[in-house]
């Protein structure tokens, strides 16, 4: 399958995953088991690659992540300069 991203990121959330998931005072484990809640799982090791930028995140995830930090799908994309 040929990539479309051409950047040695995966993606351009983590670093707004990280910090509001830490601003919400929740470990990484406590944001999977939310996830799994509405039916998105995404483990521990997932969500710790998704905010060092080396998995993509898929549509539902990116939905899922915002609603569980209790943000907007544009609050998750906004630019950061959190790594």
């Amino acid at each position: 399958m040929a990539r479309i991203i051409d950047s040695e990121k995966m993606n351009i959330i983590g670093g707004n995953v990280k910090k509001y998931r830490k601003l919400r005072k929740m470990s990484q484990q406590m944001l999977s088991n939310k996830l799994e809640l509405l039916g998105v799982y995404v483990c521990r090791g997932s969500i710790s690659r998704i905010e060092d930028y080396s998995r993509t995140v898929t549509d539902i995830e990116l939905f899922a992540i915002a609603e569980v930090l209790n943000l907007s799908v544009e609050e998750l994309l906004e630019k950061t300069t959190v790594n």
